[in-house]
C-alpha cells in the first residue's frame, strides 16, 4: 500500500479540497479514493482531513421528493422520546436516550 502525501494545514496544492469543499462547490467524492491528506498540529495529535482530485469528482445528487420525505421522516423519530412518547421540540441527547424532563423529574418538579 503506497503512502499518501501529507501538506501541512492550509499549504495544499490547487487541484485538490476535502469533503466540506467538495460540497461547497456543489460536488461529490464520488467513489475516488483519497488522493492525500492535510494535518493541522495540535496538543493531542495532529487533525487530519483527507484530500480528494476536484477533476475526478462527481455532482451532488439532487434531492428528489422521496429523499426528502425519507429525511424528515427519521428526522422526526430522532424527536420523539421513547419514554413519555410525546415530541420534545428537539433532537434528543443519544447520550439520554430520552427527553430531558424524563431524564430528570426530579429537577423539573423544583423548577
Amino acid at each position: 500500500m503506497a503512502t499518501l502525501p501529507v501538506y501541512p494545514w492550509r499549504l495544499a496544492p490547487d487541484g485538490l479540497a476535502t469533503r466540506r469543499q467538495l460540497r461547497a462547490l456543489g460536488l461529490r467524492p464520488g467513489g475516488q479514493e483519497v488522493a492525500a491528506q492535510v494535518e493541522r498540529p495540535r496538543r493531542r495529535g495532529p487533525l487530519v482531513a483527507y484530500l480528494y482530485q476536484i477533476d475526478l469528482a462527481r455532482p451532488v445528487r439532487p434531492m428528489t421528493a422521496r429523499r426528502a420525505a425519507a429525511l424528515a421522516k427519521a428526522n422526526a423519530a430522532r424527536r420523539w422520546c421513547p419514554t413519555c412518547r410525546r415530541d420534545a421540540g428537539y433532537v434528543i441527547p443519544a447520550s439520554l436516550g430520552m427527553c430531558t424532563p424524563c431524564a430528570y423529574p426530579d429537577e423539573q418538579r423544583v423548577a
